[in-house]
């Protein structure tokens, strides 16, 4: 008896010392880098007519959105991607909060990158100065532009260099050529409207010019805007990305719709007086619904714009997610009005 528990301890103890020759379980070797790098292209830019910052980037990596673009409302954003570093986003906006420009925000994060020649990044201040850095490790095609300092056109840059200019900055790597960024950058330049609007032109005109090499797969978009989140709780003005798709890009086109629908306000031109001729369309909704309630927004015709009508009008709308649209002066948006009755269409 003894003996076999003798054995047992001894099996143990080999057992244990075996265990502590195992490798430590932290940290875990990760995988070779090159397997973790975002091929990407991607558009930062500054609308000096409303002061937004944005950010637009489509890849062929599952949630480019989580990685590439960074933004903080007032002071700059940043898109770092190829073996994306969160310091560039973190630190370099901190940097440029502090004082320093687009450039010698890059370029101060850059001094202490260990693995600077896998990076690629595109920075963008609340100034418009922009600087863009391409690192000599990225995979071909891969460079930048950015807007020229004294407007009109561009400045393009290789591997190993910062280039410097205004308004915007566009870098890609392992691209099918350089026309991708070449038409990021010229769209950029020649489109107008919303800040939104113009990152999405950006990209679609950038796929156009070939795009990845191996496909697409993800995309994103953002803009800040100071107050300009839900209900001016936050800067987020637009927050949208596409996971995973089979067309990252028209998916975000059709998000970015939605997003503007459901969460920019009310523009001027598109408010129109609640008539008896707008009544008359809207309060057959308002009789009968909510679906499903026994009690409806309208208990009985109004015929007219009254405060009666105008408040089932307001509950029905923000029922239906329209709440930043919601008005009590008497005039509707248009582009709620049309939704509205497109939807009951159908």
């Amino acid at each position: 008896m003894w003996g076999r528990i003798l054995s047992r301890a001894i099996a143990v103890l080999l057992l244990a010392a075996q265990v502590s020759r195992l490798p430590a379980q932290h940290p875990v070797t990760a995988p070779a880098h090159r397997l973790k790098l975002a091929h990407t292209y991607s558009i930062v830019a500054y609308d000096s007519a409303t002061g937004d910052l944005g950010v637009a980037v489509q890849s062929k990596f599952p949630n480019v959105g989580g990685i590439v673009p960074w933004g903080r409302a007032g002071i700059g954003a940043v898109a770092t991607q190829s073996l994306g570093n969160t310091a560039y986003g973190e630190r370099g906006l901190d940097l440029i909060a502090q004082g320093a420009t687009a450039e010698a925000a890059l370029r101060t994060v850059m001094r202490t990158d260990t693995m600077l020649q896998d990076r690629q990044v595109g920075v963008v201040d609340a100034r418009g100065r922009a600087a863009s850095f391409t690192g000599t490790a990225t995979f071909d095609w891969a460079g930048g532009r950015v807007g020229a300092r004294a407007g009109g056109g561009n400045v393009q840059g290789g591997k190993g260099q910062v280039i410097v200019g205004r308004g915007y900055s566009a870098q890609a790597n392992i691209m099918v050529s350089d026309q991708t960024v070449k038409n990021l950058a010229e769209s950029f330049e020649r489109s107008r409207g919303h800040l939104a609007d113009r990152l999405m032109a950006a990209l679609k005109a950038g796929q156009a010019g070939g795009g990845d090499k191996r496909g697409m797969q993800s995309a994103a978009l953002l803009v800040v805007r100071k107050g300009g989140g839900y209900l001016g709780a936050n800067d987020r003005f637009v927050d949208i990305r596409v996971y995973d798709a089979v067309d990252p890009i028209a998916e975000l086109e059709r998000l970015l719709a939605l997003h503007k629908l459901h969460f920019f306000p009310s523009e001027a031109r598109d408010l129109l007086p609640i008539t008896p001729a707008i009544v008359s369309r809207l309060e057959p909704i308002l009789l009968a619904e909510p679906a499903g309630q026994p009690e409806k927004w309208l208990a009985r015709p109004q015929r007219s714009a009254t405060a009666t009508f105008l408040e089932a009008l307001r509950n029905f709308m923000y029922w239906e997610n329209y709440d930043v649209r919601v008005r009590m002066d008497g005039k509707i948006d248009r582009v709620v009005l049309e939704d509205v009755l497109r939807k009951r269409r159908r």
